[in-house]
């Protein structure tokens, strides 16, 4: 799938510019786009020198930038607020041992790449890949030892339980309508909704989902945390089956811990699901609802609830997401579209069942 229009060479130039005003030596020595499969910010992966003050001379420098989508190339959001993003990442580096990148340099201003940006360090490790899904065979996860697998997901929930420990930055509430945090989490999804169906028409299934929601509310809601709000494993970088980073906050907020677990859990379901459907071998005992929840509870203290209700929010945010990147498809032609928004939810299935109270 295609992620940008943007020209490489014209970002190489202005950002060289931009960056010697930090740095009055620097030079890039290579800029290149990620092959990541991420589909929301752009990313840039660039290689620059420069000499710091109490250095004799320049030295090499491994950077991301991290920038705000074209307008013209369908953005999966509406708003990309990245200023919220570098803050964030450097307040869970600042108060976990969360692995975040270091951060150097946030840009809100559109005057140096035409869009708001931030440069973080590079950090060294491997994501399980999207493309094709790590659960199909032939990928590194894939073939890891049943203990490699279980240390990964174990160290992956246990930064969860970090993260929503520490303390609430005040910048990271929506500004939806709601008495609560979940409620207004999900008066934001359906803001996200509506933007999406101006393109894409009206998707009846997700409707109905938020129908769902509204129908099955919980009784009792937790208290809220700070939630990194894409919580999956492909946006996390591994060595030797530890988290060395953790990536992509542009879905961060404040919610209910379930939101992240949830979120984790669906991730991969989604993927077994598709594996399942294309006679895959998958991956059915990695994070299996009942392990994640026992090792989120030992590290926590808090015992889960209502993740029935969560995993069909998850499963509806999917939808939006499926949505929103078909529009894209139909933008840089790979796709003609559907009569029926529907047909572009990927997960159009799994969520019917889920709406019938046949999936779980």
């Amino acid at each position: 799938m295609q992620r940008s229009s943007r020209s490489p060479e014209v970002l190489r130039e202005r950002l060289s510019t931009w960056l010697r005003g930090h740095r009055p030596d620097a030079e890039i020595t290579d800029l290149q786009g990620t092959s990541a499969t991420g589909m929301s910010s752009d990313t840039l992966l660039f290689d620059a020198t420069w000499t710091e003050p109490d250095q004799v001379g320049p030295a090499e420098h491994q950077l991301v930038a991290r920038l705000a989508p074209d307008p013209g190339d369908v953005p999966v959001f509406p708003a990309y607020d990245l200023t919220r993003q570098f803050d964030l990442i450097r307040a869970v580096g600042a108060s976990t041992t969360v692995p975040v990148p270091p951060t150097f340099w946030n840009e809100p201003t559109t005057d140096a790449l035409g869009t708001a940006f931030f440069v973080m360090g590079r950090v060294d490790g491997v994501v399980p890949p999207d493309v094709m899904p790590y659960n199909f065979g032939d990928s590194w996860l894939f073939e890891a030892t049943g203990e490699q697998q279980r240390a990964l997901q174990n160290a992956t929930v246990d930064l969860l339980a970090e993260l929503h420990d520490m303390p609430m930055p005040d910048f990271l509430e929506f500004d939806e309508p709601g008495d609560t945090a979940l409620r207004r989490h999900v008066a934001h999804t359906r803001a996200w909704y509506d933007f999406c169906a101006l393109d894409a028409g009206r998707a009846p299934l997700i409707e109905r989902g938020f129908d769902w929601l509204d129908d099955h509310w919980p009784e009792q809601e937790p208290d809220a945390v700070v939630c990194w709000g894409d919580a999956r494993i492909g946006n996390v970088l591994y060595r030797d089956f530890a988290p060395t980073a953790v990536l992509d906050w542009e879905m961060a907020g404040v919610g209910p811990r379930e939101l992240d677990l949830a979120w984790l859990i669906h991730a991969h379901r989604n993927f077994e699901d598709l594996a399942k459907l294309l006679g895959m071998p998958g991956m059915p005992d990695f994070l299996r609802r009942d392990d994640v929840v026992a090792r989120y509870t030992a590290a926590s203290g808090y015992t889960p609830q209502d993740l029935d209700f969560y995993e069909v929010y998850c499963a509806v945010q999917w939808s939006i997401v499926f949505l929103r990147t078909g529009t894209r498809q139909v933008r840089f032609g790979e796709r003609d579209a559907p009569t029926d928004p529907d047909e572009f939810l990927y997960n159009r299935e799994p969520l019917q069942r889920m709406l019938a109270g046949e999936y779980f």
